[in-house]
């Protein structure tokens, strides 16, 4: 399939806002999240120290730490080039303000959500990582996913035809949404989770990391409970995918082999979750764990969307017997 200006640049941003979403997250497993103190300078500047006699007056030498510094302007930095690249999207999608209005609206909202969550990310900063604030902004981040992937979709919608009866097609999407709904909670209450860790480690007694979890409340208990609800979710989903695609067998339909690839990607990423989910509690919440946990769920819920997105899109549909 060969993809024109926009479609490149919008691949392309979609894949660098995935990468932010994981430097993100090694931000927080690092601890650096305020390795800047301050909004949009660091340290009072613009390119920040990298030992602390050079620190400007004013800011606390004892609290410095070059390499959480430098962690967290990297990360500002690839979210600048971010901006930019959303920016690009914005303008290559103008082609489509007449023939799919959709796809320049699309993006013109995501250049705006973008902008805002600069401006959250400051005061994310300037709250010294308030409880809340943080849900809030990956929330935003996976908002600015979704509104890309629905741009970019739009704008090659006509190649993808799903070749399926109207029965089944709704049973799929009305499973899509309820997994797609599930999985944001569970995302929600996953960041609960680490808000209520860093308060912990915020206490006056130092806690050993294998207490962190434990130590968290019930929210925890929650979000590994939910999980069960989750899990139970995808196993029909698999169990109806699996189904529909003995059916399908030998079938040269792009669509159709798209849809059952994802059908099958989704429930292998949700069980990865909850397996990485357990070796953060066993494993005493390791930090490599904490980062593909995030990046885990974030593909995750591209994924659920692309799926959802393929069987709300107008096609052509078959009353045969599919599933």
């Amino acid at each position: 399939m060969k993809l024109n200006l926009y479609q490149k640049t919008a691949l392309s941003t979609i894949a660098a806002t995935l990468f932010l979403i994981m430097v993100g997250g090694i931000v927080r497993a690092a601890g650096a999240g305020l390795g800047c103190p301050d909004w949009p300078k660091c340290y009072g500047l613009w390119i920040p120290p990298i030992h602390v006699s050079e620190l400007p007056p004013g800011f606390d030498v004892y609290s410095f730490n070059p390499f959480k510094t430098w962690t967290e302007y990297i990360n500002r930095l690839i979210g600048v080039l971010v901006g930019f690249l959303i920016a690009a999207n914005f303008l290559t999608s103008l082609r489509y303000r007449k023939s799919k209005p959709s796809v320049t609206f699309s993006s013109l909202l995501a250049l705006i959500l973008v902008l805002f969550q600069a401006w959250l990310g400051g005061q994310v900063v300037r709250s010294g990582l308030a409880s809340g604030m943080i849900t809030i902004h990956m929330l935003l981040a996976m908002i600015i996913v979704g509104v890309l992937l629905y741009a970019s979709f739009k704008s090659k919608e006509d190649f993808v035809e799903l070749h399926m009866s109207i029965k089944t097609k709704q049973q799929f999407l009305r499973l899509g949404i309820i997994v797609g709904v599930l999985s944001i909670i569970q995302m929600i209450l996953g960041t609960q989770v680490r808000e209520a860790i860093d308060l912990v480690n915020e206490g006056i007694v130092i806690i050993d990391r294998s207490l962190w979890i434990e130590q968290s409340g019930v929210i925890y208990k929650v979000h590994r409970s939910f999980s069960w609800l989750l899990i139970f979710t995808i196993a029909l989903l698999f169990y109806r995918v699996l189904k529909f695609s003995k059916y399908q067998l030998g079938t040269t339909n792009a669509g159709l082999k798209g849809f059952t690839l994802l059908g099958y990607a989704i429930p292998i990423g949700v069980l990865s979750q909850f397996i990485i989910g357990v070796g953060l509690q066993w494993l005493d919440m390791p930090r490599v764990l904490q980062v593909l946990h995030l990046v885990g769920v974030t593909f995750l819920l591209s994924f659920i969307f692309i799926f959802v997105l393929m069987l709300s899109q107008r096609t052509k549909v078959f009353e045969e017997v599919d599933s």
